[in-house]
């Protein structure tokens, strides 16, 4: 198990001693380490100024692990070796953090958007400077020691096509030009917002679309983006701001579509007004193992919206504000794949019923419903 040494905290105390008189740069802190350990090998020398400078502008410890493009998430369950989730499958890495360092981690996340974490606050989420998302649990709820979960941005948009065939790709190609509502579902890190930054990379240039999300994830190429963040209670007194107020206030902006990071709870019946009310084209993502799973959600969580409406009505508001549910899974490989996009269609009861369109590879059958805003190609078939 590798540690970081001694030398590296020695160190960088001294560059915090002297950084009060100016920006220590690299040729300093390369003799403040020759001064500890003058008979050190150049390639030491280099690899602790690495470490102290990370410690200085960077995390700490895992700032490696942040700029390694393959890894996806990192994971700090407390005191001793770090994970990461590397091109689909977890792995633990020979960093290994002690709780002081933990305690600058967390310190150099939550202090830069004026948040804290400790007992009075021990769950916090934060979005650090390159987009990346942060959890952080801290103790007494963290039994082992704080965690931390880190989500890393995808700094590379990934191809429509990457998720599934060509047949399966023009469909929703076709159905996002066609102003149809989309849900897209599937299980934790299955690849729900990647999937959905890939839908909106085929957006009509020139519509105002307006993103919500609780980290600022999505990269959309059109020319008339908005993008909104929520923003939790800070330690000064600043209320939080909810997902649910950001649609509310999307609503007032004039967007010709909505695209929503994800609904998790009372938002979801305020998403499906907006779907109702004109928003044709609009997009978001929700928990769920399949599209059927994905209704029963989507019901739930507008039933938490504190609004006394019947089951009945939520149903029939579902039935005619979403049209298609792609479903996205992690496949063994590590893998993202579509594996079933299927269209809502409403019984005699008003119930929600999925009709599948189409699987990874195959399209299985065309839309029922007509689109909304253009003729789908007579040359799609199944």
């Amino acid at each position: 198990m590798l540690r970081e040494p001694a030398i590296d905290e020695r160190v960088h105390r001294r560059v915090l001693a002297i950084e009060g008189n100016g920006p220590v740069g690299e040729s300093a802190i390369t003799e403040l380490v020759r001064h500890e350990d003058p008979l050190l090998p150049a390639d030491e020398v280099a690899d602790i100024v690495t470490r102290v400078k990370a410690r200085i502008d960077g995390v700490g410890a895992i700032e490696p692990l942040l700029s390694d493009p393959a890894i996806t998430d990192v994971l700090v369950n407390g005191p001793g070796q770090v994970w990461v989730e590397r091109e689909g499958r977890l792995v633990c890495t020979a960093i290994a953090l002690d709780r002081g360092a933990i305690d600058l981690l967390v310190e150099r996340i939550v202090s830069r958007l004026g948040l804290r974490a400790d007992r009075s606050t021990p769950i916090v989420d934060a979005r650090m400077p390159d987009g990346s998302r942060a959890h952080v649990v801290m103790q007494p709820l963290a039994v082992d020691g704080p965690c931390v979960t880190i989500r890393r941005f995808a700094a590379v948009t990934l191809p429509l096509d990457d998720f599934c065939g060509p047949a399966v790709t023009e469909l929703l190609i076709t159905a996002v030009g066609a102003g149809w509502n989309i849900v897209v579902c599937g299980s934790t890190g299955a690849g729900k917002t990647t999937l959905l930054n890939a839908l909106c990379q085929h957006l009509p240039d020139g519509e105002r679309v307006v993103t919500i999300e609780d980290a600022a994830e999505l990269r959309l190429p059109g020319r008339h983006v908005v993008r909104l963040e929520s923003r939790p209670a800070t330690p000064d007194g600043l209320a939080a701001v909810s997902i649910r107020d950001l649609v509310r206030a999307a609503l007032r902006m004039r967007p010709d579509r909505l695209v929503v990071g994800e609904v998790r709870g009372g938002e979801a019946l305020d998403m499906l007004q907006a779907l109702n009310t004109g928003h044709d084209g609009s997009l978001t993502t929700c928990h769920a193992n399949s599209p059927v799973d994905a209704l029963r959600r989507l019901e739930t969580l507008c039933l938490m919206a504190d609004v006394d409406l019947p089951l009945l009505a939520i149903r029939e508001q579902l039935v005619g504000a979403v049209d298609l549910i792609v479903e996205v899974s992690r496949r063994p490989d590590g893998r993202r794949q579509v594996t079933t996009v299927a269209e809502v269609t409403p019984d005699a009861e008003a119930r929600q019923r999925t009709r599948t369109l189409a699987t990874t590879e195959k399209l299985l059958a065309l839309p029922s419903r007509a689109p909304r805003r253009s003729a789908f190609p007579e040359d799609l078939q199944p």
